[in-house]
């Protein structure tokens, strides 16, 4: 039974759950006690004689049967009120509030037994696209490994690595706000970007912290694990190179251009024809390489093709990781073209990218999303679907599906998304064998 299949099962099976090993043993101490006692009384009740108030304090006066009804009823209501009174204490201790003050014990069950259970997911990326699909992942599994680029030099990021030599935030704080099971507040005020101030203006708050707990536990590495400690985040985040790197793009004109926030002015020069890090070579974070060897899962995307998934594989720990990894791999095709990078693209000129940068090819799947049609939202006119066509690659299985988000259509739904994803994972051999009986049709 997979993840997904899991989840819809605990749900329904949740009702007929209310006692457990310990409750039961509990109820056995609880029985055991009382027959002690009620020996105790008895042999009590043949060897004295009380007086005549005790025949009314015992219910003396009601049959046998009626008597032990009574205590029965009172027994039963006494144990159910203490264990919801018990479980609701226990609850508040492990369940973050929510805006309407609880939350459904199934949720937390699964929470606290069933994500532990879950598959090993590693998410490759960067930007918005990583943040969306570990969102909707968290509700799957626990054991989620988010690699993530460190490219970024735009921003409050870009600012806080030229003046402070740390690596960039950014990407990293949004996805611990994914994955945190904090309070709101707490992820609202992480997110919060101060709008004036003196050397302010421009930063969010959950960078500054960062940037602090790095100072204090003197790694942004560890800085890491210890903001998602304080926000009781779901998973692990770990930057793709521990190395300061700059992202380059070279051109269709042989230009060069430095800098991730600059690389959408290839367009004007041709359009890219390759990205590549600098120093060359960096070093592969070793918790990224551990995680992405022993994944079940590895999701690539969503995200910006050459700015946010691709830098991540030009390290070359990860990369050879990635192709000695047995798991499922997946690629998360965007929804829609970027401008300045991505420019004229479908579904096979982002998979011959990425493949080509890896150096072979890798991909199991690709999803891509099958709901195309409807308003565009003004912010991404210049953009368009991106879609299915062309000659698509052979050697991997194109699965489409419904994965965008209504309320923004140039944007993937978190919980779509996810639920489409662990739905692959289910039915991986399937679909596997699918590709490979159309791959062998082909050849021959």
């Amino acid at each position: 039974m997979g993840p997904f299949q899991r989840y819809e099962f605990i749900k329904w099976l949740y009702p007929g759950m209310r006692i457990k090993r310990w409750l039961l043993l509990l109820m056995v101490g609880v029985t055991l006690a009382g027959l002690g006692i009620a020996y105790f009384l008895r042999e009590v009740y043949v060897s004295f004689t009380f007086p005549r108030v005790f025949y009314y304090i015992t219910l003396q006066f009601i049959p046998q049967w009626g008597r032990g009804s009574i205590f029965m009823g009172l027994a039963v209501l006494s144990v159910t009120v203490a264990i919801w009174q018990l479980n609701r204490s226990i609850l508040s201790a492990l369940v973050p509030y929510q805006s309407n003050g609880h939350r459904s014990l199934v949720d937390v069950i699964y929470s606290h037994r069933m994500l532990r259970r879950g598959p090993k997911v590693v998410a490759i990326g960067g930007g918005t696209g990583l943040s969306t699909l570990l969102r909707g992942l968290k509700e799957y599994t626990s054991n989620i490994t988010a690699i993530v680029t460190v490219a970024d030099d735009g921003g409050s990021s870009g600012r806080l690595r030229r003046e402070l030599g740390i690596l960039p935030p950014g990407d990293v704080r949004n996805c611990i706000v994914a994955l945190a099971d904090a309070e709101p507040l707490v992820t609202r005020l992480f997110q919060y970007r101060f709008s004036q101030g003196s050397g302010l203006a421009g930063h969010s708050f959950g960078n500054l912290f960062i940037v602090a707990m790095t100072g204090v536990v003197g790694s942004f590495e560890e800085a890491i694990r210890q903001t998602s400690r304080v926000l009781a985040v779901r998973g692990q985040i770990i930057p793709s190179t521990p190395a300061n790197v700059t992202l380059c793009a070279r051109t269709a004109d042989a230009s060069t251009i430095e800098g991730e926030s600059s690389i959408s002015e290839a367009q004007s020069r041709g359009g890219i024809r390759e990205v590549f890090l600098l120093p060359t070579d960096p070093p592969a974070s070793p918790e990224a390489v551990r995680a992405i060897l022993e994944a079940d899962l590895i999701v690539l995307g969503p995200g910006s093709l050459y700015t946010s998934v691709i830098p991540n594989v030009l390290v070359k720990g990860i990369r050879r990781a990635i192709l000695a990894s047995p798991a499922l791999k997946v690629y998360v095709c965007n929804v829609a073209t970027q401008p300045g990078e991505t420019d004229g693209y479908g579904v096979a000129e982002h998979v011959r990218a990425i493949e080509a940068h890896v150096g072979r090819p890798f991909l199991d799947i690709v999803l891509v999303n099958s709901n195309a049609e409807g308003p565009l939202p003004a912010s991404a006119q210049e953009g368009e679907p991106v879609r299915l066509k062309g000659d698509l690659p052979r050697h991997v299985s194109i699965v489409t599906a419904d994965v965008v988000d209504e309320a923004n259509r140039y944007h993937h739904d978190p919980y779509k998304l996810a639920r489409a994803i662990m739905r692959l994972y289910d039915e991986r051999e399937q679909v596997l064998q699918r590709a490979a009986s159309r791959e062998s049709a082909s050849v021959s």
